[in-house]
């Protein structure tokens, strides 16, 4: 073994005997593949890839995601030794209260770690969005002698993410794109919590990738030679690249060494000095790192600092010679909105016809798309449902990278994933639309940007049982509370194509985590804002939008998106009936959760009891905001397959039946 070997593997051993020591000081934890990948992950840091420890946040890095996130001691130890902002003591307290090494890596937790991973399959699809922020900033902003954006995504994925549904959907996308500057490793240990991976997967890996239009390698994990070279090969691939490293789960271990064993629980203390004698660490010194490991670990400081000065001085000379791109490049790095993009926002007229919210929603999407030139969309192969695209847009693809709208096709796993990835990247403003039922299928993507407070945007359109003939399988009923109950995320449910204006401008803005816009079919009246209430109430959550007609408020009527101008009606009604009315819009209650007490009051005054709730949906959720003496008008059934007027007088959301319902509580 040469003296490059020798030193990748004393590196390699120092990470496993790191992992092993925190898992066994936090009594839990997972070593087995922090120990199986050390080698494949020494090679690729030491050897590949850049990056800065001083500036974890230098645009133009390499991206590396840990997608099988349970192995976080991995890059814990891969951070720390490489010198990261992460100290030893961090180490020490892995799984702690308050430590910067929580079980699971959380983006914006800890410095270095590009995006929180854990529940398997999402890591694996947010490289695929990372990936293709990078080839449209390449395109946009690239010359022939100044390269300001060239780097690779890279992840190590496990057979876990590999069995998981949206890896099948986002490798898919990713050979059909062609995103050549994307290499996976793959952990091939065949050990899963319940045994050997034969119990449920016997996949023609490698087969399947190709089938996708991946570039396939397989490679012994533990031959530094071998996977250096295939990283080499895969970067001079013009397709995505899957590695597979065939890996020993534990290894080192005498006693527990690919067993399922040690996927995820500690080695205990006497397996643990067996395995670091077999290692050839000291068996009698926990978290200890040799001199030798540290200094050539921690040459990627200076090389990080120099390669990112030589970077530097490429901008310095780009300003000068591209001005004005120079000046576009800050802003969508930087996601600084340009001057004047409120102005983009359109004004719609009044209309009793009006337009449905996702055709007004496309609308907007045209207007600001002139201004906002790092604005990407696409859709879940509904394109014309959801009016998503844009005028002048290009289709981002394998023969266009400037293209600014992405066809995703049926996977709406992989683009919500995906949407995480190109926010998470950076440079883009990025958005992606399917049906509100479908957020099914989003959910635990909008959950990791919630989490991680990453500001992708969701459009969600055809938002109730408005969408009538496509009967209850398309008619989301409890998916807005779900949404709503999900923390950090904004929900907006516009009444009207200027409460849509709106709320495009809130999400847009918005830079601490996800904004779901939930949209109808169905058309709505544009209101009159001379006799309503002013729109930008929205962008406090809530609003007055029809005052009482007397000191004393009657009857408190809330709703949102659809039903705020059959809460109107229903208003005009019991005023004809001398009832003083009041009528809140509520496009996002989140929003207004975060106003102050005086301002939440002043809208809802506590001593008004007799309140109404109206939304076509289930009515979980609003006995908050309607107390005990109110009533919820919504549907806690399925929906039904009729024209969307029956559908709505059969659940007797009409203006003629919330005002006798809202007799009953005078």
């Amino acid at each position: 073994m040469n003296q490059d070997s020798q030193i990748t593997l004393k590196c390699a051993n120092t990470i496993r005997s790191l992992s092993m020591d925190a898992v066994q000081a936090a009594n839990s934890g997972h070593p087995g593949m922090p120990m199986g990948m050390a080698d494949v992950a020494v090679v690729l840091w030491t050897k590949f890839l850049k990056h800065n420890p001083g500036n974890p946040g230098w645009f133009d890095r390499d991206r590396f995601i840990l997608s099988a996130g349970h192995g976080s001691m991995l890059i814990y130890s891969l951070l720390h030794l490489s010198g990261y902002d992460l100290s030893l003591d961090e180490l020490k307290n892995f799984r702690q209260y308050n430590s910067q090494t929580p079980g699971h890596p959380e983006f914006g937790f800890t410095a270095g770690v590009e995006t929180t991973t854990g529940p398997l399959g999402q890591g694996f699809g947010t490289g695929i969005g990372m990936a293709i922020a990078e080839q449209f900033m390449a395109a946009t902003f690239n010359k022939k002698s100044h390269k300001l954006v060239d780097h690779y995504t890279y992840a190590i994925v496990s057979d876990g993410d590999l069995m998981e549904g949206i890896s099948h959907e986002s490798a898919s996308l990713a050979g059909h794109l062609k995103l050549n500057k994307l290499i996976y490793l793959y952990d091939s240990n065949k050990i899963s919590i319940d045994g050997s991976t034969d119990l449920a997967f016997t996949d023609d890996t490698l087969s399947r990738f190709e089938a996708y239009g991946w570039d396939t390698q397989v490679v012994d994990g533990h031959n530094h030679e071998e996977i250096e070279q295939a990283i080499k090969n895969a970067k001079n691939s013009d397709k995505p690249s899957l590695i597979e490293c065939k890996t020993r789960i534990g290894f080192g271990s005498p006693n527990k060494e690919g067993t399922a064993e040690v996927h995820g629980a500690p080695l205990g203390d006497e397996e643990i000095r067996l395995t670091k004698e077999s290692l050839g660490m000291d068996p009698d010194k926990k978290f200890q790192i040799p001199a030798d490991v540290k200094e050539e670990m921690s040459r990627s400081v200076v090389a990080g600092s120099s390669t990112e000065a030589e970077w530097n001085e490429v901008l310095n000379d780009y300003v000068t010679l591209y001005p004005n791109d120079a000046v576009l490049f800050k802003q969508f790095t930087t996601r600084t909105l340009p001057d004047g993009f409120e102005k983009s926002l359109p004004l719609f007229d009044p209309d009793p016809k009006g337009m449905a919210t996702r055709k007004a929603s496309g609308a907007v999407l045209n207007a600001i798309s002139k201004h906002l030139h790092n604005l990407i969309g696409g859709s879940a192969d509904l394109t014309g449902s959801n009016n998503t695209d844009f005028e002048n847009s290009g289709i981002f693809d394998a023969s266009d990278r400037k293209g600014r709208y992405i066809h995703y096709g049926v996977r709406e796993h992989a683009m919500a994933a995906a949407l995480n990835g190109l926010a998470l990247h950076g440079g883009v403003i990025p958005y992606g639309g399917t049906f509100l039922v479908f957020s099914d299928y989003n959910k635990p993507s909008i959950r990791i940007a919630a989490l991680s407070k990453i500001p992708s945007i969701f459009v969600f359109t055809h938002d109730s049982i408005g969408l009538g003939e496509d009967g209850p399988t398309h008619q989301p009923i409890e998916h807005l509370a779900a949404l709503r109950a999900t923390p950090n995320v904004y929900l907006f449910r516009p009444a009207d194509a200027n409460e849509t204006a709106l709320s495009w401008k809130c999400a847009i803005t918005r830079d601490d985590g996800p904004s779901l816009l939930a949209l109808t079919r169905q058309s709505l009246p544009t209101l009159d804002r001379s006799r309503y209430g002013d729109v930008s109430g929205v962008e406090k959550g809530a609003y007055i939008i029809k005052k009482e007609s007397d000191n004393e408020i009657g009857i408190l009527l809330m709703a949102t998106g659809s039903e705020v101008h059959i809460a109107l009606e229903t208003a005009e009604l019991l005023e004809k009936e001398g009832v003083s009315t009041r009528v809140v819009s509520m496009p996002c209650i989140e929003l207004f959760e975060e106003q102050p007490e005086s301002y939440r009051n002043q809208i809802l005054p506590p001593d008004v009891k007799r309140r109404i709730s109206v939304e076509a949906a289930t009515t979980f959720g609003w006995h908050r905001w309607v107390g005990d003496n109110g009533l919820t008008i919504g549907i806690d059934t399925f929906g039904l397959s009729a024209p969307y007027q029956k559908v709505y007088e059969h659940f007797g959301i009409t203006a003629d039946s919330i005002a006798k319902k809202a007799q009953s509580l005078l």
